[in-house]
């Protein structure tokens, strides 16, 4: 079961201590923005930092879609970029209705706030960052969520593997491709056992060997085999593990299904930052993939997994029983 991972920020030092896992990486050089509903954090959404030129983009009519009571933005960086960014954002999420409750700059491991003046509580030389052993930092790490050193770490986690074993699996898919997979309906056949054998393996805690990988990473090319797969997935954390596996196995002709099956499951899972380079890497390699292109939009514009589900329920139902 999924654990209870509401957490509650009581004052500034909170919700800056508790940003890195709210994106699974300790953020730098970036604004991030934060929604809240009462004291419980809704959703985060991390930036880069803009240049003295660049124009609006469509961010703030995104995150008013998530209909918070109020947004923190936290700037994390040299002092100039990041007050020309916050200042920004802050004014174009106003200008779109969205309250700014907190406006924030971390900059070496000091932080400023650009709304209180009061020398008790934010001096002029600022306040030290809450220290990585805090009380809600601690509390993030005990319900399961990790913050990695940096963004790249993240993305390092759904990249390719390398040496002895990108060799093995190069040589295993050209066996595979010579030989072919035979009629559509045996490709399909053989496709939806090998996804149920997966399935079964890992959540018993093992996995597929090699030669199984890769026979699944090219028969998922095949969109019967594809849709079986995405209809089969639950909040499940093990399938997680499942798709970050096949991802980082095949060969990156055969990417882009096995890495939108892994940003798929870890969005259910309410695994955002994962999700979000899992859907980079997908249309790294295949930009038309229809599936990551759709389920890029839909988390671009904070739309929940649960949003869908109802949805393709009330379809299901008929016109019947929606009245």
């Amino acid at each position: 079961m999924k654990p209870d991972c509401r957490i509650t920020v009581r004052n500034t030092a909170d919700l800056i201590a508790i940003t890195p896992y709210l994106l699974g990486f300790h953020p730098s050089d970036c604004v991030v923005v934060i929604g809240t509903v009462g004291s419980a954090v809704h959703f985060a959404a991390r930036h880069d930092l803009v240049a003295p030129d660049d124009v609006a983009d469509a961010t703030a009519p995104l995150i008013a879609a998530h209909e918070v009571e109020a947004v923190s933005v936290l700037g994390f960086g040299p002092p100039d970029p990041v007050d020309r960014t916050v200042r920004r954002f802050s004014d174009d999420l106003r200008r779109h209705g969205v309250r700014v409750l907190d406006r924030v700059r971390v900059t070496a491991g000091r932080w400023w706030s650009y709304d209180c003046t009061k020398p008790h509580c934010c001096p002029p030389d600022g306040n030290p960052v809450p220290s990585p052993h805090s009380p809600i930092a601690a509390a993030a790490v005990y319900q399961g969520q990790v913050a990695l050193p940096n963004r790249k770490d993240l993305v390092a986690q759904v990249a390719g593997v390398e040496g002895e074993q990108r060799e093995q699996m190069r040589a295993l898919t050209a066996e595979i491709c010579s030989r072919g997979s035979g009629p559509p309906e045996g490709i399909e056949w053989t496709g939806r056992l090998l996804v149920q054998l997966a399935e079964q393996r890992y959540s018993s805690g093992s996995t597929l060997t090699l030669k199984e990988t890769a026979l699944l990473g090219v028969l998922l090319a095949d969109p019967v085999v594809f849709n079986f797969a995405v209809e089969r997935t639950r909040e499940e954390y093990w399938r997680v593990a499942l798709w970050t596996e096949v991802t980082r196995r095949v060969e990156p002709i055969w990417v882009a299904p096995a890495a939108a099956l892994l940003a798929y499951s870890a969005w259910r899972a309410e695994l955002g930052p994962l999700a979000r380079v899992a859907l980079d890497r997908a249309l790294l390699h295949n930009p038309a993939h229809r599936f990551s292109w759709a389920l890029d939009r839909l988390i671009a514009a904070g739309v929940s997994h649960e949003l869908v589900d109802e949805l393709f329920e009330a379809v299901q139902a008929g016109p019947e029983d929606s009245r």
